[in-house]
């Protein structure tokens, strides 16, 4: 049977991250813009590794920021009921979207779709502290899980997270969870296993470990993988075109000129009257070519640019110029490589080489949606995760009902570009020809928030209130009668 224990599971956690350290290492270096070298010639001079720099075309950010800027989550709608059978409340003054608020969330969830895109997995931390239950991202590289089934499970049943590495005679520091408990561990370092010490232990107030898993995709071994690791090759040949247009660009897009049939000027040294060098000119008795190391006369520079004319006394001299090399087979190569990382990446192309001009609706709406149905699949993955993190804060906060509500769903912002026009138009048509209530159709207001739905529920209900009211007043009061008046008017006739 396997060790369970505390300090086993520190161990093999502390191991997982010592062993996956070098690949996301590697991922992260890309994302940051530091990538592999392009291929050069072992003798390259500082001019061509200053080219190699200067190809560096860093498309990953956009890999990543194009899905993460389409992932906002704008509420939560729980899906229990409480103990009178009425739906939980959905509004931020529920416990659920309180604890997002007191989390800061709303701004901090990007890191978290950004972090799990990128290494193809994040964690969200959730945990009580003075200010109430919050929770919080974790970063892949700190943090490692584990689970019996890791390609089904959504608890893992332990989770390490590193909050401070070794550095000189310091131990590093981690935090080691499990179902009930969390414990304090250090360690000399990762590798080192035989330095890891578990120091301390206190209940987490949950009956789950509370460390939740945002996978942006995962296999049936239990692998996670981002969008970054399957385009590193493609980004290295990018990079390499690029180098090999700029090498093109800077040796033979221009025109070379060349003369035969003459020996160049030669550098001339001066010596004075004692046979010793000297550099001036008027202190010069005679005067000799200057040799270089291998003891051959070295040429002279010669100053040549446009404004000066090539000259020679020898009738043998002959003058011309070699054609300079084309450079657009390798702009079309980096094009080619360009649509085929939109394709791959399902990315539209459009978003890479700003070719928009002439593009209809239609076709605008058919290059992005390969995208949009990537967008949905990081929602559904991403959204069962956030779940999760809800029913763990409602335990640690006492809700036992929320606990155990498995049907509730976050909201997700709709990102699409539409004119306010026409989303109203067809939310219209919506309630009037399929008969959808109206109230039922607010959520999909384009750019509405959580707060703004929930004043317009007040407002709607206090003008439901002044309606009712009214109806009441007009139904207690009795209508005047009208016989007097037509008797009087009777008798002022007569």
């Amino acid at each position: 049977m396997a060790d369970t224990s505390p300090l086993a599971l520190a161990k093999e956690l502390l191991a997982i991250l010592d062993r996956d350290e070098g690949r996301l290492k590697r991922i992260d270096r890309f994302i940051q813009g530091r990538h592999d070298d392009p291929y050069m010639p072992p003798q390259a001079d500082d001019e061509y590794k200053l080219l190699a720099k200067r190809a560096v075309s860093n498309w990953m950010p956009l890999l990543i920021g194009t899905p993460a800027q389409a992932l906002y989550v704008d509420g939560f709608r729980p899906g229990a009921t409480d103990t009178s059978g009425l739906p939980q409340d959905s509004s931020s003054k529920s416990p659920a979207w309180s604890h997002w608020r007191r989390s800061r969330m709303n701004a901090r969830q990007a890191a978290i779709y950004r972090g799990a895109l990128g290494f193809g997995h994040s964690f969200v931390l959730t945990e009580k502290t003075k200010k109430g239950v919050i929770s919080k991202g974790l970063s892949a590289m700190k943090t490692a899980a584990l689970y019996e089934d890791p390609a089904n499970d959504d608890d893992p049943y332990a989770a390490l997270t590193i909050t401070a590495k070794p550095k000189g005679d310091a131990r590093g520091k981690a935090r080691l969870f499990d179902a009930r408990h969390e414990y304090a561990v250090t360690f000399k370092s990762a590798s080192d296993l035989d330095s890891v010490r578990v120091v301390g232990k206190k209940l987490h107030g949950s009956a789950e470990c509370p460390v939740t898993r945002f996978a942006a995709q995962v296999d049936l071994e239990g692998r996670t993988l981002g969008v970054v690791e399957p385009m590193i090759p493609l980004q290295n040949r990018i990079n390499q075109t690029i180098f090999d247009l700029l090498v093109a660009q800077t040796y033979t897009s221009h025109e070379v000129r060349y003369a035969t049939g003459m020996a160049p000027p030669l550098q001339v040294e001066y010596l004075d009257e004692d046979g010793n060098i000297t550099s001036d000119p008027a202190l010069a008795v005679d005067a000799r070519p200057k040799l270089g190391p291998d003891g051959n006369p070295l040429p002279a520079k010669i100053n040549h640019n446009a404004r000066r004319f090539l000259f020679a006394e020898d009738p043998d001299v002959r003058f011309g110029s070699l054609p300079a090399g084309p450079i657009t087979p390798l702009i079309e190569s980096v094009d080619m490589s360009i649509r085929h990382w939109a394709a791959i990446s399902q990315t539209p192309p459009h978003h890479m080489l700003g070719q928009i001009a002439n593009l209809s609706a239609e076709a605008l709406d058919a290059a992005e949606i390969s995208l949009s149905r990537k967008i949905a699949e990081f929602r559904s993955l991403f959204g069962e995760s956030w779940e999760r993190v809800f029913r763990i804060a409602a335990e640690m906060e006492g809700d036992t009902t929320a606990q155990d509500d498995y049907s509730g769903e976050v909201q997700w912002r709709d990102m699409e570009s539409r004119s306010l026009a026409q989303s109203a138009d067809a939310l219209g048509k919506l309630a009037e020809q399929l008969g959808i209530p109206k109230r039922g159709l607010w959520k999909r207001v384009p750019g509405i928030t959580q707060s703004e739905y929930e004043d317009w529920e007040e407002l709607a209900e206090d003008e439901d209130s002044v309606a009712q009211l009214a109806n009441a007043l007009k139904r207690a009061t009795p209508p005047t009668s009208s016989a007097p008046a037509s008797a009087d008017r009777e008798a002022v006739a007569a």
